[in-house]
């Protein structure tokens, strides 16, 4: 039995107990327990995830995200996220017997360690967000995600660092990116002109990637600006290409305009291609995120444009804290969601809050994700990965539980959504 099903029945047995000795007082949904083994055998597909390759004696690898945020300054970590965490002895438990024992299973296991842990954490797909893949980290278990952020900010971004310590940490990263993005187009500089920005690298890039099997396009922008994209005319743009580019700082609103035009283009493209886009919409790490310029609502120009409709945008992390503001997102048709990271942070009554309120609404626009990354040393993609698994299949059970008990569904349409939410959706929305 993997890891994952032992755990969550363990977990099962302590809610039983917890019921019988408290559910009159309300604190404790109830899970079915048919509905429950239904559950425990579907193996999913985690939406959103950062795996980290296998590399033996090698160099680490540190393409698991375009901006890592294990070296910002100090913030107040979650309580899951923390130093020998309840939750994270519990994984490394579960996975290894002890976290001694992890070193062996992974040279025991060598290349097929992440498939290993996929097995361990019941994923059948893991959408992996890397800047590229590599050995290890191969199709058909793990499906790419690669990074468009570095090709809206193509101009001059000594300025934005400035912004405050997080920013200053991110924008040489996306520098580094775009530059990796420009000799991948065969160029040293950035074009004269956007037209040429355009033809020759934005759209030969996401052509590039799409040939090389990525599923969807992912922006973390909201740690670099607000998620305000505008609806700017070409020629607009164009002017504020062709004055700075490679020339100049420009000020942030003529800039603003650049990005929010870019980022329209590239989701455009992405609809011509068959890729869908993700967003980041959520708190995020570092002490200093604008949680406000998070706020999914500031995306709704974008699900509203007629030309983006080919677009399918999925809203990552389920907007948390604007849980509540995302759900009438949902009503637009190329609108989708998925919960990773808040099953990882959040306690599984509070996840299934969400949850339900999203599947009462519009279910087939819900997937369930991880978010499994590298927090720490402790913490790795595998830990974060078994916890999220865990929390998201025990708040899905407790959100369906609740609508069959309000008299809402059957324990076969229960059985149906939990399908869709950890599976169908999303293999329905990329053609898996």
């Amino acid at each position: 039995m993997p890891a994952y099903m032992k755990a969550l029945c363990c977990g099962l047995l302590l809610a039983g107990a917890m019921l019988s000795s408290g559910c009159n007082r309300g604190r404790e949904p109830a899970i079915d327990p048919p509905l429950w083994s239904e559950i425990q055998q579907i193996r999913a597909i985690d939406h959103h995830a950062h795996p980290v390759r296998v590399v033996g004696n090698g160099p680490p690898d540190r393409e698991f995200d375009a901006l890592p945020v294990e070296n910002l300054e100090p913030a107040s970590d979650p309580l899951n996220l923390r130093p020998n965490a309840p939750a994270v002895l519990e994984a490394e438990k579960q996975l290894y017997g002890s976290a001694e024992r992890k070193p062996s299973f992974v040279r025991e296991k060598g290349e097929s360690y992440p498939t290993w842990v996929l097995d361990q954490i019941g994923v059948d797909i893991m959408f992996a967000n890397r800047v590229a893949m590599g050995t290890s980290i191969q199709p058909p278990r793990f499906r790419w995600v690669p990074y468009a952020d570095g090709l809206i900010f193509p101009l001059d971004n000594s300025h934005l660092t400035q912004q405050n310590p997080d920013r200053k940490a991110f924008f040489p990263l996306e520098d580094v990116l775009r530059q990796r993005y420009l000799g991948e187009a065969g160029l040293k500089v950035l074009p004269a002109t956007l037209s040429e920005y355009l033809t020759r690298v934005v759209t030969p890039t996401l052509e590039r990637q799409k040939q090389g099997g990525a599923l969807a396009e992912k922006f973390e922008a909201a740690y670099l600006r607000s998620l305000q994209f505008d609806r700017v005319d070409r020629a607009v743009a164009e002017r504020v290409y062709a004055r700075f580019a490679g020339r100049g700082t420009p000020p942030d609103t003529e800039y603003k305009a650049l990005q929010d035009y870019l980022f329209r283009y590239i989701a455009a493209e992405c609809g011509r291609l068959g890729m869908a886009v993700h967003l980041h919409t959520a708190a995020g790490g570092g002490s200093y995120f604008d949680v406000a310029g998070a706020n999914p609502l500031l995306l709704e120009s974008v699900l509203e444009d007629p030309e983006l409709r080919k677009t399918s945008f999925v809203m990552i992390h389920g907007g948390w804290p604007f849980t509540r503001e995302i759900t009438a997102l949902l009503e637009r048709p190329n609108a989708y969601l998925d919960f990773s990271a808040e099953d990882l942070l959040l306690p599984p009554t509070a996840v299934a809050a969400d949850i339900r309120r999203w599947l009462e609404l519009v279910p087939e626009k819900v997937m369930f994700g991880t978010d499994a990354y590298p927090y720490s040393d402790q913490l790795g993609w595998e830990e974060s990965g078994w916890i999220a698994a865990r929390t998201g299949r025990q708040a899905l059970a407790i959100a369906l539980t609740g609508m069959m008990r309000d008299g809402e569904i059957s324990l076969e349409r229960a059985t149906e959504l939990a399908r869709m939410v950890l599976r169908e959706n999303a293999r329905r929305l990329y053609g898996l």
